[in-house]
């Protein structure tokens, strides 16, 4: 459905967005995570046509963004971080309006503009506000018809800048569950600095900081990619004399044994990390058998989203520290070379 190459956007010699690509297929539910100024939402507004790249292309549905912006934006409903609403307006003067502006009626496909505007506002339960003042409703509903002038036209894509800022936990929740309905009939791409949103919502998680894409991979797949199934918490019945954590820590393979606490009397609760691509249950079934220590609990301790997040920036942070210390280092050794150069020419000059 979306397929970017290349795209790269400049504001002066602040680069936003460098040099991304990825192709993102129907029926995806793709999130875009980053924290603040990763290039998010310029990576959206390119993705929509509302600003231009420097560079890349942008294909939707076949239609090539730059050359055919037209047939490239019927395919989308867009919601940016605030809705472009028209306060003095009725949800239906303003969703009838939305109509007319997208040119629905010229579709062969639409259905009529009342059963459709009707249908719409069914999706996204605000049927009981139809007739009521924008300015009036609550900061949710408001986020509710930003959503319904995104599904006008009944677009297969939906392109969702920051769909809950702002909102309420009890609207954050139902925000995320309408957008889980929408995702069952529409390709949707999310972008979002919250990570429990993400994790939420989103099957598919796309990274990006300073303006890069650090990591693309299905949700399921994330953790697995970060080692995840190393690390258990662990509850064990063993004697008050027992040095539990010197033992278990010196078994080959554990690379990190953490004390807890006791939250039971007679135990005590640890974290074992084993190193990569080992499993450690086995050896610490084994050793605690022949001690006579009774595991009570052992649970894989996947890495958290936000774990994830914040590693993968920080590698990211940290390979281009070091690339940029190159570069200075060549910077420098470039001029060295080059004042050299200059004197040897002089001492050239004077002895001619």
């Amino acid at each position: 459905m979306i397929t970017v190459s290349g795209l790269t956007k400049r504001y002066g010699s602040k680069v936003a967005v460098n040099n991304i690509s990825f192709t993102i297929n129907q029926g995806d539910i793709v999130g875009l995570l980053g924290p603040n100024g990763a290039g998010k939402s310029t990576t959206m507004n390119m993705l929509t046509g509302y600003i231009s790249s420097h560079a890349g292309k942008i294909i939707i549905n076949g239609h090539d963004l730059l050359e055919e912006p037209s047939k490239a934006k019927e395919n989308f409903g867009y919601l940016p971080e605030i809705p472009p609403l028209y306060h003095d307006m009725t949800v239906k003067e303003y969703l009838s309006f939305v109509y007319n502006l997208k040119g629905c009626s010229k579709k062969e496909n639409i259905k009529k503009k009342k059963e459709h505007i009707a249908e719409v506002c069914e999706v996204v339960k605000i049927t009981g506000v139809y007739n009521r003042l924008i300015k009036n409703l609550s900061k949710g509903y408001k986020q509710r018809v930003g959503l319904a002038q995104a599904l006008i036209g009944d677009p297969p894509i939906l392109i969702l800048d920051e769909p809950t800022a702002g909102l309420d936990p009890k609207e954050i929740v139902e925000i995320r569950n309408l957008i889980k309905r929408l995702g069952t009939r529409r390709t949707i791409i999310l972008s979002s600095h919250i990570l429990s949103e993400v994790q939420a919502v989103c099957e598919r998680i796309i990274i990006m900081n300073e303006g890069f894409i650090v990591m693309d991979a299905m949700a399921d797949d994330l953790t697995m990619k970060m080692g995840a199934n190393s690390r258990y918490g662990v509850r064990l019945a063993a004697p008050e004399d027992a040095d539990v954590i010197g033992v278990l820590g010196a078994l080959p393979g554990v690379a990190k044994i953490e004390y807890v606490g006791s939250f039971e009397k007679g135990t005590i609760d640890f974290i074992i990390e084993a190193e990569n691509k080992v499993d450690i249950r086995r050896l610490l079934f084994d050793e605690c058998a022949k001690r006579n220590w009774y595991i009570l609990m052992i649970t894989p301790l996947g890495m958290s989203l936000e774990d994830i997040f914040l590693t993968l920036v920080a590698q990211n942070d940290e390979q281009r520290a070091l690339a940029g210390k190159k570069e200075e280092k060549k910077e420098e050794a470039d001029k060295k070379e080059e004042i050299n150069k200059e004197k040897e020419g002089e001492n050239g000059d004077s002895n001619n």
